[in-house]
Formats: C-alpha cells, sequence, structure tokens
C-alpha cells in the first residue's frame, strides 16, 4: 500500500533515525512485513528494520500447535519461510511474539524453533536479528514477567535479545541486569510511550524510565513513539515530534555516519510541494518514505538553540533543515552539531553546502562547515599538525570554484539559485578518524549584543576526493520493469 507514495496531508511520519539502533515495524497480523517505504527510509539512515511474527488468543494456540507441537520438520519449515520471506523483501529479522498459551509439547520446541529461525535469519541476512518478545513462559503459560527471569531465560538464550513488558518496577532492572551478565544489551526493556498499566513514565515523561533503564546499563524498547501523532493530533505534529524526541537525546547514543560519500537534502520524504534547484515545481500535498534523504540529530537547546523541518522552503524534495539560535554576546559563532560521523578520514576531503539565511540581519553572518576527528597521535591538516587531542576542529578551505576536472561533479559550488546559497569546501587530513559535521554559523563583527539568526539547510555533501576523481564503472546492461509514471 502506498509504494509509490500518495497525497496524504498532515501524514505520521518518522525522521528521528540518528537516535535508534532498530526500527520494528509491528502490528496484530500473524506476520507483518514492514512496507518497503519504511524500510528504504530506515536503511538509508543505517538503521535496520524487523518485521513481527505474532500468535493471539485462541486463533494463535491453534497455529502454535500446528507448527510447533509436532516433529521438527514443521517448525524449521516455519523458520525457513521466515527467513526467506526477510531475505526477499530486504528487511532484517523478526520480532517474535507469542502471545498465547502453549502445550507442553509446544513450548518443549519453543527454544529450538528459536534457534532455526535464528541461525536462518543470520545466514540469510548479513547483520540479522530475532528478538524474543516477554510473553509467555518455559511451561507454556502466557504470563508477562517486565524482566528477564530463570522462567523466560531459555527463550532469550535461544536468540538475539528479549523485548521486555512495560510494567516493570526499579528492583527489574537490577534483577535483569544481574540474570543478563554480559549480554545486558541485549535486554530491550519496554517502555509503553502511551502509559498503559502500571509503567512509569509514559509521554513526554518517557525520559524518567529511560534515565533509570541507562543506570542500569540495559537496552530500552520504546513502544508506540506514534503516541506524539496520535494522542497530540495532526496540528503542529512536527514541532511536538522534535520535543519528544530531544527529551530522551540525552539517553540515545547517536547512530553514526559510516560511510562515504555522504549527501543528504534534508526532505523528510513529504511536504505540501515539491522542490528541485530551490523552485517550487509542483505544489500539493505528498507522501513518500521512500523519497526521505539522510536525517541529522536535530540538536535542542533550551532557549539558545532548535533544528527543524521546514515545509514552506527546500533545495530539493518537500523539506529543508531550518536552524534558528543566538549568538551570545562576546562570542564571535555557534556550532551546530548536525551529525555524528564514524569512520577514518581520507586523505582529501571535498564537501559542499546550500544554505539560505533568513531575516533583517541575514547579511551580519557567515555559515561554513566545521568538522571534528577523533586523532591517532597526531592529526595533520595540510602540511600543519594538530596537537592529538579527542576533538580536532577542522575548518575546511573555501573554494570559489571547484578543481579542474570536477565541475560536473561539484556542482554545488556554483549552482545556487532563487536565493540559495553554494559553497564548496576541501579538506587535507592524515591520521585522524572523522567524528562529527557541524554548521558553524559566525557574526561578521564583534558585537556586545545577542544576535538571533535564522538559516535554512538545503543540501550538504562530504565526499572522498579519490572516489569523486576516479571514473565511475561503465553501465554493462540494465533492463527496467513494471514502470510507473506520474
Amino acid at each position: 500500500r502506498f509504494i509509490q507514495g500518495s497525497a496524504t496531508r498532515n501524514p505520521y511520519v518518522f525522521y528521528h533515525w540518528r537516535y535508534i539502533d532498530i526500527f520494528v515495524y509491528f502490528s496484530h497480523h500473524t506476520v507483518t512485513i514492514p512496507p518497503v517505504c519504511w524500510t528504504n527510509a530506515a536503511h538509508r539512515n543505517g538503521v535496520p528494520v524487523l518485521g513481527t511474527f505474532i500468535t493471539e488468543w485462541t486463533d494463535g494456540e491453534k497455529l502454535c500447535e500446528a507448527f510447533l507441537a509436532g516433529g521438527a520438520e514443521a517448525y524449521r519449515a516455519v523458520g525457513e519461510q521466515l527467513a526467506r520471506i526477510a531475505q526477499h523483501y530486504r528487511f532484517d529479522g523478526w520480532l517474535v511474539n507469542i502471545e498465547n498459551t502453549l502445550s507442553a509439547a509446544a513450548v518443549g520446541n519453543l527454544p529450538p524453533f528459536l534457534r532455526h529461525l535464528t541461525a536462518q535469519v543470520h545466514r540469510a541476512v548479513p547483520g540479522g536479528l530475532v528478538i524474543w518478545y516477554d510473553s509467555v513462559l518455559r511451561n507454556g503459560v502466557l504470563r508477562w514477567q517486565n524482566e528477564l527471569t530463570e522462567e523466560n531465560r531459555v527463550f532469550f538464550d535461544a536468540c538475539d535479545g528479549l523485548f521486555t513488558n512495560y510494567n516493570w518496577k526499579q528492583e527489574h532492572l537490577e534483577r535483569t541486569r544481574g540474570l543478563a551478565g554480559p549480554r545486558h544489551t541485549d535486554v530491550y526493556v519496554g517502555v509503553d510511550v502511551f502509559a498503559r498499566g502500571d509503567v512509569i513514565g509514559g509521554g513526554f515523561d518517557t525520559d524518567k524510565s529511560l534515565r533509570l533503564i541507562r543506570q542500569h546499563g540495559l537496552s530500552t524498547a520504546i513502544f508506540a513513539p506514534g503516541w506524539v501523532y496520535e494522542h497530540l493530533g495532526e496540528e503542529n505534529f512536527l514541532r511536538n515530534e522534535n520535543k519528544f524526541w530531544a527529551s530522551l537525546a540525552e539517553y540515545l547514543p547517536t547512530h553514526s555516519i559510516c560511510t562515504l560519500p555522504f549527501a543528504t537534502s534534508f526532505s523528510l520524504g513529504m511536504g505540501t510541494s515539491r522542490f528541485l534547484a530551490g523552485k517550487e515545481e509542483e505544489p500539493g500535498p505528498w507522501y513518500d518514505l521512500s523519497a526521505q534523504e539522510i536525517q541529522p540529530l536535530y540538536p535542542e537547546r533550551e532557549g539558545r538553540l532548535s533544528t527543524s523541518c521546514c515545509l514552506q522552503d527546500a533545495w530539493c524534495g518537500g523539506s529543508s533543515l531550518r536552524v534558528q539560535g543566538t549568538i551570545p554576546p562576546g562570542e564571535e559563532h555557534v556550532a551546530v552539531r548536525l551529525f555524528s560521523l564514524q569512520m577514518p578520514a581520507p586523505p582529501k576531503l571535498f564537501l559542499t553546502l546550500l544554505y539560505k539565511l533568513e531575516g533583517p540581519h541575514s547579511d551580519d553572518f557567515a555559515v561554513a562547515l566545521e568538522l571534528t576527528t577523533w586523532d591517532s597521535g597526531t592529526c595533520h591538516e595540510g602540511n600543519v599538525t594538530s596537537l592529538p587531542e579527542p576533538n580536532g576542529r577542522h575548518h575546511p578551505r573555501f573554494l570559489p570554484a571547484p578543481p579542474p576536472g570536477l565541475a560536473k561533479l561539484l556542482a554545488a559550488c556554483d549552482r545556487g539559485s532563487n536565493g540559495w546559497t553554494s559553497r564548496c569546501y576541501e579538506l587535507d587530513l592524515q591520521d585522524c578518524s572523522l567524528r562529527d559535521l557541524s554548521l558553524l554559523v559566525s557574526r561578521h563583527q564583534p558585537s556586545p549584543r545577542e544576535m538571533p539568526f535564522t538559516c535554512l539547510l538545503g543540501e550538504v555533501r562530504v565526499l572522498d576526493a579519490a572516489s569523486v576523481a576516479a571514473s565511475p564503472p561503465e553501465v554493462q546492461s540494465m533492463s527496467a520493469s513494471q514502470l510507473w509514471w506520474q
């Protein structure tokens, strides 16, 4: 459904990928295959996606009896088919949730089924995962434990992780940490954002749950983050969504960009218009998560900085990134961390930036990119050797025009239009690992007063110069089928 997008107005869209490690697409169908548009958006942002295999109520008992209570042939066939489904639709594994009682024969075969399913998923899908939901016990009784116990450990031991139920207290966390041992990060403590039952946190207090969970060194499973949309409504959804995830950011290690080239126009995969080269090409609402670009961190500093999606203006797609903040009195600039990076730095980088300053005093500011690095011993920037420090700051050199022979690939250096400004930079590095990419907003003249600014970001690219200069491989053959034209 909606595989080619839709004209939905005010849709639910998830875009805080930088803060999560796994995305589970959940429904109450027995087998839930994540829609391809969600898988595309998650994978573009480096996040694996799990489908759901769930059995419930009387029908669930009958199904489990059919494939678990007999011999190994039946449950092995189910495990192999689930692995093939994940491989075919290119998602990354399964959340398994048995929400019904099991006969002695069925529960006896459940651990070997989980082991077989996990092995098959690992074989078929690189980096594949199988996670067990805290439900039935080793005796086949359906009783949620809200923790890892000796009654459900046999299922945890048979797969990659445990997603606990939500009605836990601090003592549950303490016992779970002790029992999990070295696998404590494989326990995902459930947090229901709707706060159903006797739970800690929920809603805009979800950070209270995460604080306790992190104190015990456990992982978190945030259930139903769509609460923001479903409970608070469509109006101001993007603002409320940013508020919700900003409240959790302290407890969520960021997901890093690990490969080059890296490029994004910040588009959410939805909008009120479609833009191309800074110009509105097609007015009207649209929604297509397959068109979502790599998303940033959306940093927030109370009263000093905010980042949000701008649907009214964009360089390409449906939205740009609006960065609003103030430069404090006496300060020359402010750095806004956009992306976490984790990769060795190539000898030379090219960076491009498309931006638009807004407001009556836009001429008072300059905008540039800043890279920070993890240094191994010393980090060489050009011919200058930096002192060893954990976060060396580097300001790439502005290029008024792209180098000879690279004008086509680095066209952003001179293609600004419709009020957008384009910049191209280069940076020479040795013996470094890339750490962060930030936006640097500076004032032209020192001032004792606070200066507010608003900047729209339309595109950022970070490129390995050697890869850019190399000739791309020639396409030997190509075929297309099932084309859809709009």
